[in-house]
């Protein structure tokens, strides 16, 4: 695909530098290129001189964290106003009550025998490319294995911190409504990020895309990497139904992992793919 608009550096939960995710994405065909990092936009500026470099379009993303229903949702923006302060003072706020969360997770690991897990996640986290934002759980998680509490990361999640396990802090965020409007208010594109993933019924997830649309959400993403095929049916079916824009991406993270960049399934034709609502001159401002 020469689209890929879900994908993470080491600004948040990737594995790669910002100029090595954008190299690798030339290399697999991407010729549009959307970093989504979790609450950050840190690494946009060079993955942007990279991708200058290597005539390639790469449009300002972000994924932000909300919350609706009592779950935590993940809401994607593009093309937005780096510097407007409504999005601005937002992360800052994310970016705070991240390093809350880490702490709570360490200190929780503490008290079950696993000491030292914020310094040791800090440290993966740096050895990978430091940000200065809070280590996330895949962090936590390979220091556990690293410290040999856990023998892989699979068996860190099932035990530790996937949902509703001990180190499944939940953080302060912001509602999908709020959050939606930030984005708007940047003069961003919003896509839901993988409507699937969310372990909701049928009915709740309908709700979902009801509520996201009364915010203001122009698009769903239908295409989340290599996902089952029947969920992009049942992701078009509710695009079409709710008349929403759709778009598409790895949600790559590290090679080999679940996910290559610029590999998913296929959009089905008959949908409006948000990224030709794109311009093609989007500005060059730093972050």
């Amino acid at each position: 695909m020469n689209v890929d608009l879900h994908c993470h550096i080491t600004a948040s939960d990737g594995a790669l530098a910002p100029a090595v995710l954008v190299a690798r994405a030339h290399e697999h065909g991407v010729r549009v290129l959307a970093l989504t990092d979790h609450d950050t936009l840190d690494g946009l500026e060079e993955a942007r001189a990279a991708a200058l470099a290597l005539d390639m379009q790469l449009v300002n993303g972000i994924e932000l964290s909300c919350t609706w229903g009592g779950a935590t949702i993940h809401v994607l923006g593009y093309g937005f106003d780096v510097n407007a302060p409504v999005l601005v003072e937002a992360i800052a706020r994310l970016h705070d009550g991240r390093w809350l969360r880490a702490e709570e997770i360490s200190r929780k690991l503490a008290i079950k025998g696993m000491p030292g897990a914020l310094e040791g996640a800090r440290a993966i986290q740096q050895e990978l490319g430091d940000s200065g934002n809070a280590p996330a759980r895949p962090h936590f998680a390979d220091f556990l294995v690293r410290a040999g509490f856990v023998k892989d990361r699979a068996e860190a999640f099932r035990k530790w911190l996937g949902a509703g396990k001990l180190g499944d802090v939940k953080q302060h965020w912001p509602t999908l409504e709020e959050t939606v409007g930030t984005l708007r208010a940047a003069g961003a594109w919003v896509s839901l990020a993988h409507p699937m993933q969310y372990d909701f019924t049928r009915s709740k997830r309908r709700k979902l895309i009801a509520d996201y649309l009364q915010a203001g959400g122009h698009s769903i993403e239908v295409v989340n990497g290599l996902q089952p095929a029947d969920q992009v049916g049942v992701l078009a079916i509710l695009a079409r139904e709710f008349g929403l824009l759709v778009s598409a991406g790895s949600d790559f993270h590290a090679p080999g992992g679940w996910s290559e960049i610029g590999m998913y399934r296929p959009l089905p034709e008959d949908l409006p793919p948000l990224w030709c609502r794109f311009k093609h001159d989007q500005p060059t401002a730093s972050v």
